[in-house]
């Protein structure tokens, strides 16, 4: 019986780690969505004018960053755009380790250790994500050349 307990525990950490892969990119629309629909649940909107308000928000983060990469040209200000997308996935990237690695590490030098080797990890693979966005051209939809 522990042996299961043990294989479903890897398969549970396998499957948030790829959900956090996967997900590390839409870090900063999620966020914005959520706290836009906090603000409308304590203007008074509702549970239902909340999260429409959130989902709103949420998408037109998303839209609005895929828009600017898309047309923005020079380099520095595509650097930005991208990184006001990977800070945010960075974060959750460490947080997410960090509560992975207090379960089986004591030593809490290790889990800040190990937990930004985390965040590094994650914000690398969004940031290859958001430039993998980037690398089409508006015009014909062709990936840009150089």
């Amino acid at each position: 019986m522990i042996f299961f307990g043990i294989l479903i525990s890897i398969a549970e950490i396998c499957t948030l780690c790829w959900l956090l892969f996967n997900f590390a990119v839409y870090a900063l629309p999620i966020f914005l969505g959520v706290n836009a629909g906090i603000w409308a649940y304590g203007t008074g909107a509702g549970w239902f004018g909340a999260i429409v308000t959130g989902l709103v928000g949420a998408s037109l983060t998303l839209v609005a960053g895929q828009a600017l990469l898309m047309l923005v040209r020079p380099v520095w200000a595509r650097l930005l755009i991208a990184l006001a997308f990977v800070a945010p996935a960075g974060m959750a990237g460490f947080y997410a380790t960090l509560g992975i690695i207090r379960q089986t590490m004591p030593s809490e030098t290790w889990q800040i250790i190990f937990a930004v080797i985390g965040a590094v990890a994650v914000g690398v693979t969004a940031f290859l994500r958001i430039a993998g966005m980037a690398a089409t051209d508006p015009a014909d939809g062709i990936p840009a050349r150089g």
